[in-house]
């Protein structure tokens, strides 16, 4: 149940893949040798070039600081990890986010209005205490103004990594299948520890970042195994 009606926000910051023009592609060379071919070699390395010019001239959205008390974890841009951290007493609280339209299968981006494909957002909240071996962990879909829960759920955490195992055993209840008064407290448990819509700005602009980041290091990456093969 959304706590606050779920608007459509404009002006919204555009995926970096957003900038990118392309072109049709023209056969323009023979495929009948099994050597590499120089011609088109160059061609990908010229695109690869082209591309990664492209996207490095993009113009960073404004910097936006994260909702205090939460920091930013240190290596969150290179890593699959959480991005922001917070102490509520004596609970850690940490958040990983991940945009809506990469985990959610059978789904066509093409069909998918921009705004809404920047604007919708899966938000991994992770609450733990010392002493305890399972984190409590929510699920949430967050957007520019509100955020739903979709799950809430026990995960064992690993001694030896900090990470989290997929759980195995009883899940628990679907979120929907709670009675409104549960939900209605599920909810204000996270807000009281700050996890709301206020999170969305941050986490957009960061997201932008990293997707940015992962574009020119894949275009790197890849030009770099062209030149291998020669």
């Amino acid at each position: 149940m959304w706590r606050t009606a779920m608007t459509r926000a404009t002006g919204a910051i555009r995926s970096p893949l957003q900038g990118i023009t392309t072109t049709p592609f023209r056969r323009h060379y023979s495929s009948r040798s099994n050597s590499p071919s120089a011609v088109v070699n160059s061609m990908i390395l010229r695109s690869l070039k082209d591309h990664y010019t492209e996207v490095s001239k993009m113009a960073p959205p404004p910097k936006v600081s994260p909702p205090a008390p939460f920091t930013v974890v240190k290596g969150a841009l290179d890593s699959s990890g959480p991005v922001l951290r917070r102490m509520f007493g004596d609970e850690e609280i940490s958040l990983s986010v991940m945009r809506m339209i990469n985990i959610l299968p059978g789904v066509d981006p093409s069909e998918i209005d921009g705004d809404d494909e920047i604007n919708q957002l899966f938000l991994h909240a992770d609450i733990s205490k010392p002493g305890q071996d399972y984190v409590l962990h929510f699920l949430c879909g967050l957007y520019p103004d509100a955020l739903g829960i979709h799950s809430v759920s026990l995960r064992h955490k690993l001694e030896t990594s900090g990470l989290l195992e997929v759980p195995a055993k009883y899940n628990g209840p679907s979120f929907e299948a709670l009675d409104d008064r549960m939900r209605d407290a599920f909810h204000g448990y996270i807000e009281e520890r700050g996890i709301n819509e206020v999170l969305f700005p941050f986490l957009q602009a960061w997201l932008y970042v990293k997707d940015h980041r992962s574009l020119m290091h894949w275009f790197k990456s890849v030009g770099t195994c062209v030149k291998k093969v020669n």
